[in-house]
């Protein structure tokens, strides 16, 4: 992988090798927060939970619940002693309620007893009163009445609205789409251990370390110093744990601090889901103009999402939904307008792909959309729409924020895919089939997927590392990166044993500590393996030049004469073993230890115009999915998927063949089962497993191929991998669109209006509505 490799030397990064954990995850001996020992007399916390979705309290007793069997200590907002929030960005997240609640499930009061049991018991008899107030609970309600936790922003690019009425074609709809629950397997837990002098240790299982240390900090009234926030592992995040785990290591700490005990607070499956925040539901309304290949001439699209009672990271969700409109297209003329809607329910939040997904499925429905209505096939249209078609080429490589693409493997990887899967053919064999089956119909869909990798927010695209070699040999890793079972601490792993030429083994990587790497970026973005793998290669090689000069000296060798490589040394003719050699620096008083530093380049973004280089670069891929539905019944069946992925030059082909599958098999989730449902009182009704269906192994297809791209990324990151977290997911949105391929096929040229998620009742309903409405070609379609 490196560019200095001999002949012969051992590779380490690039190599499939098992998670680092993967042993202790099969064996049940893997240590999550629920599991660390806490020192004699821990006790354990609940929360109370508010039981309308907006009012003011009138009042509060909770005089039972302090005189219940076990309880030790009750917490209100009065007893917080420093800054009531916990709100990543804008104050508008209480951790406890002062006067106005703004969503069922939102915290009121904590207890601490001397177990959960008995928190969880006493939490229930409080009694409330409360000034009921009107409650905003869906989007369009949201949008009539001006209602927005932020203002909202316009992307435009060119004169759209000039344009559209002199287009060939033109066509109006609207795109709806569902929230997700991320389901993590390990819920919300931290647990606060008092520490001398009024400092704190703090267990969350977080995906942003710096952010829960800084929290806690503001709620306990002291500085940052004073508090050490540790995460070995999460049993999975996906965004979930980005933002909110805070509220709960806040009151732990509060707790904790007010009791003189270490607090441990963990969430049961039922609360979490009622008190957390989701993946944003969006509504998107469209008015497209197109020529008769189905170029797309001009397009307004409104995007509106439920952002739930505050901004939370609803901000930068948004945004990337309007960066991802474009998804593989070039889009001339276009206006995105934005809206950030403000509902009385939880404040939605990060969720794998950061909005990308949801901008990414409003536009393959309106490519879906112009296809059917031209009578051709979809992916006809989706190629002559790419970046980069054309005669124009260099023209149509800008995106609407104005970065240039430069690094489209598109072509290759449909060119590729629609050979490989036999798509042809297999489409002529569907229509045949849906021909002939009047009860079952299949459908077929290719999607691409163009992801942009980086924050944002440009400040949070950097990363530190901590490298200790020991005089055995043996290496210590630490870094800002958190592991939540995507196989980051296994990457960055194989990063530093690579660049000191040691086997895997000799390197071990320790939970991410706030004391050792300051100032972390969340492990979100897809950015984990990009940042901490440059930063402690940096760190690597630091340590690297220094053992290579001390060798030179020593030895009087040219830096050239001197190898690391599989747990030895090189020196000119002769060598020993790496043990050794660091034995005998350090003799020499060698520093062994190192700091290793990166921050992402090239990347420059105006908040105020939304326009600049917001992507370091592009993840690509695209996915082929085939299903049967059943139209009696509204059942759903994927049967087969063939899948060409982007990851550059792999770290971990094992590793990222899995984030693939997972990922594909999470947004399939999301688009055709999770459906999230809450009542006219702003209850959230499916917060268990039993009614809410998630996907599993019996829903992967018998047929299934997944392949990964054998290019390198253009860009200098880490050995010229790429990004793996987040594009994987959106390669289901070739599921919706093939269920919609087969809802299709019940009236042949009818754009159905199916709502994702595509379950039974949603499939049914598009089926029914169907024998109500004309065809695509004569509904709101307008041909000069």
């Amino acid at each position: 992988m490196k560019q200095d490799r001999l002949p012969g030397q051992t590779t380490i990064a690039g190599v499939s090798t098992r998670h680092d954990s993967a042993h202790l995850h099969v064996s049940g001996r893997a240590i999550y927060t629920d599991d660390i020992n806490l020192p004699a007399g821990a006790l354990h916390a609940a929360l109370g939970m508010s039981t309308v979705a907006h009012g003011r309290l009138r009042s509060m007793d909770l005089d039972a619940v302090r005189k219940a069997p076990g309880v030790v200590c009750v917490i209100t907002a009065a007893d917080i002693p420093g800054h009531n929030s916990y709100g990543p960005i804008l104050d508008d997240d209480p951790i406890l309620v002062t006067d106005l609640v703004q969503c069922v499930g939102q915290p009121l009061f904590a207890v601490c007893a001397t177990s959960t049991e008995a928190a969880r018991r006493a939490a229930r008899l409080a009694t409330v009163d409360y000034e009921p107030l009107p409650a905003i609970l869906d989007i369009r309600t949201a949008v009539a009445e001006k209602s927005f936790v932020i203002p909202t922003q316009r992307l435009a690019r060119g004169d759209p609205h000039a344009v559209l009425p002199g287009c060939a074609h033109r066509l109006s709809g609207s795109v709806e789409m569902g929230g997700q629950d991320h389901f993590y397997l390990e819920g919300q837990i931290a647990a606060a251990v008092p520490q001398e002098d009024g400092a704190m240790l703090v267990y969350s299982s977080t995906q942003h370390p710096t952010e829960v240390q800084h929290k806690v900090a503001e709620a306990l009234g002291r500085h940052a110093h004073d508090v050490v926030v540790q995460c070995r592992r999460m049993g999975g995040g996906f965004g979930g744990k980005e933002s909110q785990p805070a509220l709960f290591a806040c009151v732990a700490a509060v707790l904790a601090a007010k009791t003189g005990k270490p607090v441990k607070l963990r969430a049961d499956r039922d609360a979490d889901m009622i008190m957390t925040g989701k993946r944003h539901d969006f509504i998107a309304d469209y008015d497209v103009g197109f020529d008769d290949t189905g170029r797309i001439q001009a397009l307004a699209v409104v995007l509106a999402s439920r952002c739930g009672y505050s901004a939370d990271l609803s901000g930068p969700v948004n945004d990337r939904a309007m960066f991802h409109v474009d998804n593989a297209y070039y889009l001339e003329h276009v206006d995105i307008i934005s809206h950030r809607c403000k509902t009385h329910t939880v404040s939605n939040t990060a969720f794998r792909g950061f909005g990308g997904p949801q901008g990414m499925v409003v536009i393959e429905n309106i490519i879906d959309d112009i296809a059917r209505t031209l009578g051709l096939d979809p992916l006809e249209v989706r190629k002559v729409n790419y970046y980069g078609s054309g005669n124009e080429t260099a023209a149509r490589n800008v995106t609407p924020y104005l970065q240039t693409v430069e690094d489209n493997i598109l072509g290759i990887i449909t060119g590729d895919l629609e050979q490989s899967s036999g798509y042809r053919e297999r489409r002529r064999a569907i229509d045949a089939f849906n021909a002939t089956s009047p009860t079952l119909k299949k459908g077929l869909a290719l999607t691409p997927v163009k992801f942009g990798i980086s924050f944002n927010a440009t400040l949070y695209n950097q990363a530190g590392a901590l490298v200790h070699i020991y005089t055995d040999g043996t290496v210590l890793l630490n870094h800002g990166g958190t592991e939540m079972g995507q196989g980051l601490f296994t990457k960055v792993a194989q990063v530093v044993a690579e660049e000191l030429g040691l086997p895997l083994a000799r390197v071990r990587v320790s939970a991410t500590d706030t004391s050792k790497v300051p100032n972390t970026s969340a492990t979100a973005a897809s950015s984990g393996s990009d940042l901490n793998g440059k930063a402690a290669q940096a760190a690597a090689r630091t340590l690297r030049a220094r053992l290579v000069a001390f060798a030179c000296e020593r030895y009087k060798l040219e830096p050239e004469a001197v190898h690391f490589d599989n747990g030895r040394v090189v020196l000119g003719a002769n060598g020993m073993e790496f043990a050794a050699f660091v034995r005998e620096a350090y003799s020499s008083r060698i520093s062994l230890s190192a700091a290793g530093y990166y921050r992402t380049p090239k990347i420059h973004y105006d908040r105020v115009s939304l326009t600049g280089r917001p992507f370091f670069y592009f993840a690509y891929g695209a996915a082929v999915s085939e299903v049967v539905v059943d139209t009696l019944t509204g059942e759903m069946r994927l049967l087969a998927v063939d899948i060409l992925h982007d990851v550059g030059r792999s770290l971990n082909p094992a590793v990222d063949i899995g984030q693939i599958e997972g990922g594909f098999l999470q947004g399939m989730g999301w688009l055709t089962s999770e459906e999230l449902c809450w009542d006219a009182r702003g209850e959230l009704k499916t917060h268990a497993p039993s009614t809410y269906k998630i996907p599993t192994a019996r829903d992967w297809p018998v047929k299934a191929t997944v392949r990964l791209v054998d290019l390198p990324n253009v860009e200098d990151t880490i050995y010229r991998s790429k990004a793996v977290g987040e594009p994987p997911l959106m390669l289901a949105i070739s599921v919706l669109l093939a269920v919609r391929d087969a809802v299709a096929a019940c009236k042949p040229g009818s754009r159905p209006p199916l709502i994702a998620p595509a379950t039974p009742e949603n499939i049914l309903r598009a089926i029914e509505s169907l024998q109500r409405e004309p065809s695509a070609a004569d509904s709101k379609a307008v041909t000069a």
